[in-house]
């Protein structure tokens, strides 16, 4: 019996072992599924009035916040555009007065600058080298629950720079870019 004991202690001691490896390698497996689950996302091709494919803006959930990028590869006059996630989730060219008003829905007044706001919908400015085109990486105090309510959502790229101050549109003027949200994964 006694020379049974440490054959018998050895098997345990394997067993053991392999169940905690076991428990491990199914612990790891569990965080990589985690970390390669899909993400959701919200993607916005931007048009301009003409229908030419121009830019693509990006918003991944960040907390309370969605994480924003935008890159433009024309069609902007060089210098400061404001821009918004608008209402409605319809560009139809050429004014794109279909997208609606900037998202809204807690009712603040306009502006990142006015002590009363800002909209959902707004955002910093983009600015356009000498070529129309520009990037930026911004945070947008919204989620995706706004962005895709009953009727969507559209992102809008104004001719004139915003002044972040004045309800309900910043006086940026024309809508010159324009895309509508859809919901991806990845």
């Amino acid at each position: 019996m006694t020379d049974r004991l440490p054959r018998l202690l050895a098997t345990v001691a394997i067993i053991a072992t392999c169940s905690t490896g076991t428990l491990a390698a199914n612990k790891l497996k569990s965080a990589r599924a985690t970390a390669l689950a899909p993400t959701p996302y919200a993607e916005a091709i931007l048009h301009d009035a003409t229908g030419q494919v121009v830019g693509k803006v990006t918003l991944l959930p960040e907390g309370d916040m969605l994480e924003g990028s935008i890159s433009v590869t024309g069609g902007l006059a060089p210098g400061q555009h404001g821009m918004h996630i608008h209402t409605v989730g319809k560009c139809t060219a050429p004014d794109f007065a279909s997208a609606g008003g900037h998202l809204n829905p807690t009712g603040k007044q306009h502006g990142l600058d006015n002590p009363l706001g800002a909209h959902q919908g707004d955002l910093p400015m983009l600015t356009a080298d000498g070529k129309g085109a520009g990037s930026l990486d911004f945070m947008a105090h919204s989620s995706f629950d706004a962005l895709f309510d009953a009727d969507g959502s559209a992102f809008v790229i104004h001719a004139a720079p915003d002044d972040m101050k004045t309800d309900p549109t910043g006086n940026s003027g024309a809508r010159v870019l324009c895309g509508v949200f859809e919901k991806k994964t990845g």
